[in-house]
């Protein structure tokens, strides 16, 4: 029988155990994206509280591009020497950590209408009513390298791998989309020219990087509405990044604050679960695929996650919420305490002073 405390590798890493920080945005950094005093504790609590792998808040890969205040930085060589300082402290404490980096585009109110938001299409985002410059050719190739220079300097700064934010409406995501991707070239169409933008960032990171640095993607499951990207269609690429080399998976959806309230619906032939939102999408892409597959969403009892690592081949188990009202949390289960976490999925958590649990105060 599987444990969810025994070692499992992802890509090249080896994990203590198969518990994820899922990226958390923390609207902490500096006005510019840079770490401050209360994001550096943030990450060396989650290590000393036996978090296995930490993934970041997301990154901006664009100095311009930034589509939340308090988001973290990749954009230029300056951030090296900081981040290097974070990850030696999270491995002081025997966890891993890998940044996750993302282009937000159209799904965003942060500063529209002060800089320049590309999209593939002039199609508006659906929950913010944004619409976007159309990409030329010239832009696509400027986003896919900046997504390559970023990822060599989160190599430089001692990470162990990054993700890349393919899901919840941001910009790869759109491109994926046949919603928002009314595009008429190589990059539009068909599902292959969809993920044609995918493809080549990773491509291009994988050149930068070599082979031995792990990378993971973050995929939308469903977007859940008529006439956007379906489950069949996320399997397909899922299956093409697997052969395009990509070392794991991770699995989600775009249904933020809705996902509760919609367990129990069934969507593209699968249903939404209160413990874990998209497990039923998971273990499907998971017979399919033999890369690693993580998911996030809802989980809260350690029981049920044990019984799902031992009925599926789901690897990994992504908490963002629950560690927000309880950063010892893995390590409370670890000791023999397993009641289920305290988080009350109120969606309270977050603040203009940061992205914190307001009902347990933990980080105030």
């Amino acid at each position: 029988m599987k444990s969810l405390f025994e070692e499992v590798k992802l890509g090249n890493i080896l994990l203590k155990n198969r518990f994820v920080r899922s990226a958390t945005w923390e609207n902490m950094t500096t006005e510019d994206g840079h770490l401050t005093k209360e994001l550096y504790e943030i990450y060396e609590n989650l290590a000393k509280s036996e978090v296995g792998l930490i993934i970041t808040g997301y990154a901006n890969v664009i100095k311009e591009e930034q589509p939340n205040h308090g988001m973290m930085g990749i954009y230029n060589d300056s951030f090296i020497e900081e981040y290097r300082r974070l990850t030696e402290q999270v491995h002081k404490c025997n966890s891993k950590i890998i940044m996750q980096v993302a282009y937000g585009g159209t799904k965003t109110t942060y500063n529209v209408g002060k800089r320049l938001i590309y999209a593939p299409s002039e199609i508006a985002e659906r929950s913010t009513n944004v619409t976007g410059k159309a990409m030329t050719k010239e832009d696509i190739k400027l986003v896919i390298n900046s997504f390559a220079d970023a990822a060599l300097r989160i190599q430089e700064a001692g990470f162990d791998g990054i993700e890349i934010h393919a899901a919840h409406t941001y910009l790869i995501n759109q491109f994926l989309s046949p919603y928002y991707n009314q595009r008429t070239d190589e990059y539009g169409g068909s599902l292959d020219n969809r993920m044609r933008f995918l493809i080549e960032i990773y491509d291009k990171i994988r050149e930068k990087v070599g082979n031995n640095f792990t990378i993971v993607v973050k995929l939308t499951a469903s977007e859940f509405f008529e006439g956007g990207l379906t489950f069949d269609e996320t399997r397909q690429v899922c299956k093409k990044l697997e052969d395009s080399g990509v070392d794991a998976l991770d699995i989600s959806g775009n249904i933020h604050g809705k996902a509760r309230s919609m367990a129990g619906e069934r969507f593209d032939g699968y249903i939404l679960r209160e413990e874990g939102y998209f497990i039923e999408y998971a273990k499907e892409i998971s017979k399919e695929v033999k890369i690693p597959i993580m998911t996030v969403g809802g989980f809260k009892d350690i029981d049920k996650m044990k019984d799902i690592l031992n009925e599926s081949n789901i690897e990994l188990f992504g908490l963002s919420r629950p560690l927000l009202a309880e950063p010892d949390l893995v390590k409370r289960w670890k000791l023999g305490d397993r009641k289920i976490a305290k988080c009350l999925s109120c969606s309270r958590c977050r603040t203009d002073e940061g992205n914190y649990c307001v009902i347990f105060n933990h980080n105030k």
